[in-house]
C-alpha cells in the first residue's frame, strides 16, 4: 500500500487537522458529499477533514483497493446515532500527495446528519470562517 494511504488511514479518523495537512498536495481538492462546491487548497481541506474526523464515531476503513496513484477506501462510522457507509476516492499526486478527496456516502440521512453536525461546528471555527469567507 502506498505510505501516504498509510498514513492517511492512521489520521484521518481521529480528525486532526495538523496530522492531516501535510499528507495533502498545495492545491488538493476536496468534494464532500455534504456539499456542491469544492473546497480546494491544503489549510481549508485539513480543516474541513479535522472537523469530519470528529463528528463521526466508531469510524473504520473495511476495505482498501488501489494501487499506485488510485485509491478506493470504503469505511463505516456512526453519525450521532445513524449508521452511514461511504467510500473515499483519492487521486494520488506524483509527490505522492493527495490531489484530490472525493467522498461518497449513504444513507441520505445520515448525509444530513453529517451537514447539520459539521455546520454547527464550523460555524464557530473563526479558521474555517475565513477559508469560507475566501472562497465566497
Amino acid at each position: 500500500m502506498h505510505p501516504t494511504i498509510t498514513k492517511m488511514i492512521d489520521v484521518v479518523a481521529k480528525g486532526e487537522a495538523d496530522n492531516i495537512a501535510p499528507l495533502l498536495a498545495e492545491g488538493v481538492m476536496f468534494m464532500p458529499p455534504t456539499y456542491y462546491k469544492t473546497w480546494t487548497g491544503r489549510a481549508p481541506v485539513a480543516a474541513v477533514l479535522g472537523h469530519v474526523g470528529q463528528v463521526f464515531s466508531d469510524f473504520k476503513y473495511r476495505r482498501i483497493m488501489g494501487e499506485g496513484n488510485d485509491w478506493a477506501l470504503e469505511f463505516q462510522c456512526k453519525v450521532g446515532d445513524l449508521d452511514a457507509v461511504g467510500v473515499d476516492l483519492i487521486t494520488l499526486d506524483d509527490d505522492g500527495l493527495i490531489a484530490k478527496f472525493e467522498v461518497a456516502m449513504r444513507p441520505h440521512k445520515s448525509i444530513g446528519a453529517l451537514r447539520d453536525a459539521m455546520n454547527a461546528r464550523v460555524m464557530t471555527d473563526p479558521s474555517f470562517l475565513a477559508f469560507k469567507d475566501a472562497l465566497s
